[in-house]
């Protein structure tokens, strides 16, 4: 699993990093490669092997590397957020300093990316399992 030079650059792009000054190619490809999504075929990026206690992530060698560009947009725009969240507003001098609303603007890019995430799913298990009517059927 790598992420791609084009993907790298694509993600700069959304989170408006032209430089490595802050986030260089590699803590990008960490958010990239953390945002990985289950390909074209329906082939999940891991398989979990039970042999080990507990149950470990394996990498899937049928999986094609497909990731989702716009979660990982929106988890560094979440994490820039928070660098600046400490920022306050304050008046001196005769002006006015509203940083707080760079904090607002990140904010607002992290949801916008954040909405545009592709969709998961979940498999829930009901647990204890209900007796089903078949199974009625055939103790009988």
């Amino acid at each position: 699993m790598s992420a791609t030079a084009a993907q790298i650059a694509q993600v700069r792009r959304m989170v408006n990093e032209p430089t490595d000054d802050t986030y260089d190619d590699d803590a990008i490809t960490v958010y990239i490669e953390a945002s990985a999504a289950i390909d074209e075929r329906g082939e999940i990026p891991w398989t979990w092997d039970t042999s080990t206690e507990p149950p470990t992530k394996d990498e899937n060698e049928t999986w094609i590397p497909t990731y989702d560009l716009h979660a990982a947009a929106a988890d560094i725009w979440t994490e820039k957020a928070g660098i600046v969240a400490v920022d306050f507003d304050f008046d001196a001098d005769g002006g006015s300093y509203t940083r707080s609303q760079v904090f607002d603007a990140y904010m607002k890019q992290a949801r916008y990316y954040g909405a545009r995430r592709k969709a998961g799913t979940i498999t829930l298990h009901k647990m204890p399992k209900e007796a089903s009517v078949l199974d009625e059927d055939l103790s009988n």
